[in-house]
């Protein structure tokens, strides 16, 4: 088996060998994948984090042994915090957004393979127990990103996405889409018991979970649609008083515990 690391701020994961087709997530720096099926230029990863497929071009893989790959998914690795920093050694300079992996961070350095690069930035202590507080300061920080279907970066990031990555700077490993997320943590039945650091899951007319927020105070949620936006939250879903509709149907409250 072939694996892999990000080794750029980010990279589009397709639904086919296409640059034309769908992406459906997206590769982030310093985040480990195995090669699992190739197809001319193109190679199908599973994300060591969250076991997501998807296919890449094969110029932006960057491989590492079968013992870095085992060794970093045996590691709980420091996330950026800064919007955006510099990955960098004596040949390169590599910008990286918040959320990125820091693989092996020292305090000064990350490791790749055998080669070391600088990162001056803020970084998240995995060591950490999140609180609210914590999550609702980090989910701050994505305030304005602009939606992109597939997407989990401060320049583009859809609403599980969102989710994902403010829980995983925090320490906990969410999986990639809303309907698979919805399956962790407690019931919460009542609009008004749930806190802030909750998460809100939003149902199509089928049925099928679609939309996932974050729970804020005062009855409001801060979720990925068209931008990450806070909006209101009832016990019939959100209410965009922008548009003065209803944008999403509440389904399930669930109570993530560290």
């Amino acid at each position: 088996m072939d694996y892999g690391i990000g080794m750029l701020s980010v990279a589009p994961m397709r639904a086919e060998t296409s640059d034309k087709a769908e992406i459906v997530t997206q590769l982030t720096f310093g985040e480990c994948y195995e090669v699992v099926a190739r197809d001319g230029n193109w190679l199908q990863l599973q994300l060591a984090a969250d076991d997501y497929r998807g296919w890449i071009d094969v110029k932006q893989h960057t491989p590492v042994s079968a013992d870095y790959y085992k060794e970093w998914g045996n590691t709980q690795h420091p996330r950026a915090l800064d919007l955006v920093q510099v990955v960098s050694n004596a040949e390169v300079r590599i910008p990286v957004g918040i959320g990125s992996y820091l693989p092996f961070f020292d305090g000064t350095s990350i490791r790749v393979g055998e080669e070391r690069y600088q990162y001056t930035g803020s970084a998240s202590n995995p060591a950490d127990i999140a609180t609210p507080a914590q999550l609702l300061k980090v989910a701050n920080s994505f305030l304005k990103a602009p939606y992109l279907w597939g997407g989990k970066s401060i320049f583009g990031i859809d609403c599980s996405g969102f989710t994902q990555l403010v829980f995983g700077i925090c320490g906990y490993q969410l999986p990639r889409d809303a309907y698979q997320q919805v399956n962790h943590g407690e019931e919460v039945h009542f609009v008004a018991q749930a806190q802030p650091g909750d998460l809100a899951y939003f149902s199509n007319p089928e049925g099928r979970i679609t939309h996932v927020g974050l729970v804020l105070e005062g009855q409001q949620i801060m979720h990925a649609h068209g931008e990450v936006r806070i909006d209101t939250l009832d016990h019939n879903g959100i209410y965009n008083a922008a548009r003065k509709r209803y944008s999403h149907n509440l389904r399930i409250i669930k109570r993530i515990h560290f």
